[in-house]
């Protein structure tokens, strides 16, 4: 490890632009995107600024441990999908889901209601064909101005990338289950 000299001046000039609702995109193949967005999500919430997550991929009766966090925090996290697409019966059923959870969404967003929409897990239905990319991104564009939306998931389509805010990739360099450790409670779930 190189050791470096801490800063004594700050590195950078506070900008000047008006504040407004950003895009935010977290993709990439390595941890953390979910648990990103969720954080900004708690960040916002102990704000006072409320909150809705979708999650675009997990039943609706899922409960993991952001689930169990979310409603003891009184924070509303919904789940719009099937489970894993390789577990599911019926990809259309899937694909379904995906749609009547997208206008859900949709409608969230665009009420204003809310300071921040999480969309976890949008990428998925977008890169499988289930939900059709236009809409999502009329809606981002078309939102109301102070509406934040964080948006998670693999392979996030470069139109969306192009239309963001912000964008952090998250890069994979080392996990516990290429060594053969199962996923872990309080950690994968």
């Amino acid at each position: 490890m190189e050791i470096e000299q801490a800063p004594t001046v700050k590195p950078y000039e506070k900008p000047e632009g008006e504040r407004r609702g950003l895009v935010l995109v977290n993709t990439g193949n390595g941890k953390g995107k979910s648990t990103a967005a969720f954080g900004l999500a708690l960040r916002a919430h102990g704000r006072g600024k409320s909150v809705k997550i979708f999650q675009f991929m997990k039943v609706p009766t899922a409960r993991f441990g952001e689930h169990r966090m979310f409603e003891q925090l009184g924070m509303p996290i919904q789940g719009l999908g099937d489970g894993f697409s390789w577990k599911s019966q019926d990809q259309e059923h899937s694909a379904q889901l995906a749609r009547e959870g997208w206008e859900r969404a949709r409608a969230a967003i665009l009420s204003g209601e809310h300071f921040m929409v999480v969309l976890d897990e949008i990428t998925y239905p977008l890169i499988y064909g289930w939900l059709p990319l236009e809409p999502v991104l009329q809606t981002l564009r078309e939102r109301p101005r102070d509406v934040h939306v964080v948006l998670t998931g693999r392979r996030c389509p470069p139109e969306i990338i192009e239309i963001a805010d912000t964008v952090t990739e998250m890069t994979l360099i080392k996990h516990a289950f290429q060594a053969g450790v199962p996923a872990q409670r309080g950690i994968e779930d």
